[in-house]
């Protein structure tokens, strides 16, 4: 047992299904397009043909050498490279398709949905009495959202940035190791539009193995059924509670059902 205390708030796919607009619809974060605190822009980066550096992509997807990583055509874990085919093939079909496309890693409607959203309803639950959030980082829509609603409640509430070990990109550190097998986040991008200027206190890793019994720990001690991200809050909170903010209460989500990872070794 731990002095402090770990708050399981909310739905996050409930929150990111919410930040996919209508054509046309646009979404006001206060009358100067800001949060308050973090400066966040309410205008979306338009889909195009360029990268986000600013140069063309080819557009092609490189299969054969897929399979070499992951064997049988399939990439067994995540990473930057399994990333840059997601997005070639998501405008391919888009472009042929003429198909709306939601773009998380772009879209403002995602961090502004978690910011009059689910950084409410964990304000709202924990009666105010919260210390800290810790989130695994994927589009950063999460954490720079509700980082910012926290904040405009208590400023004194930190705020910290989940990675995996060896890829923790956000704390600047060399990533040895960027393919890992945390699903739904840690892409090793370090130029994340939604948390620029966002107030991020500190940054935390976490191995694949300690995401992995840590979601397990969930559905056998708690019966929360959540997959390896939820492992990944979880365990960096419990890092956190026993080291620098021991005896504080921490707030993390769990993002997705377990139900996704049947096939995978999460639940071997």
């Amino acid at each position: 047992m731990h002095d402090g205390a770990v708050r399981v708030v909310g739905d996050k796919r409930r929150r990111e299904l919410s930040a996919v607009p209508e054509p046309a619809r646009e979404v006001v974060l206060d009358d100067e397009g800001s949060c308050g605190v973090c400066d966040l822009d309410d205008s979306a980066t338009p889909v195009g043909g360029e990268d986000r550096a600013g140069g063309v992509v080819e557009e092609r997807l490189a299969v054969e050498d897929a399979g070499s990583r992951g064997g049988e055509g399939v990439i067994q874990e995540v990473g930057a490279y399994a990333m840059e085919l997601v997005e070639l093939e998501a405008r391919r079909v888009t472009r042929e398709r003429g198909a709306f496309r939601s773009d998380q890693f772009e879209n403002q409607s995602n961090v502004a949905a978690h910011h009059t959203g689910t950084g409410q309803e964990i304000w709202e639950q924990t009666g105010g009495r919260i210390d800290a959030f810790a989130d695994f980082v994927g589009t950063g829509g999460c954490l720079a959202g509700v980082t910012c609603a926290l904040k405009e409640h208590k400023p004194s509430v930190r705020c910290f940035a989940v990675e995996p070990a060896g890829a923790a990109v956000l704390a600047g550190e060399a990533v040895p190791q960027p393919n890992h097998p945390i699903q739904g986040g840690g892409f090793s991008r370090a130029d994340l539009t939604h948390l620029r200027d966002v107030p991020i206190d500190g940054y935390v890793q976490v191995t694949g193995e300690e995401a992995r019994s840590t979601a397990r720990l969930l559905a056998t001690r708690e019966g929360i059924f959540g997959g390896f991200s939820a492992g990944a809050n979880v365990s960096a909170a419990l890092h956190l509670l026993r080291n620098e903010m021991a005896g504080a209460t921490i707030a993390v989500l769990i993002p997705d059902s377990g139900l996704k990872y049947l096939s995978t070794d999460l639940w071997e």
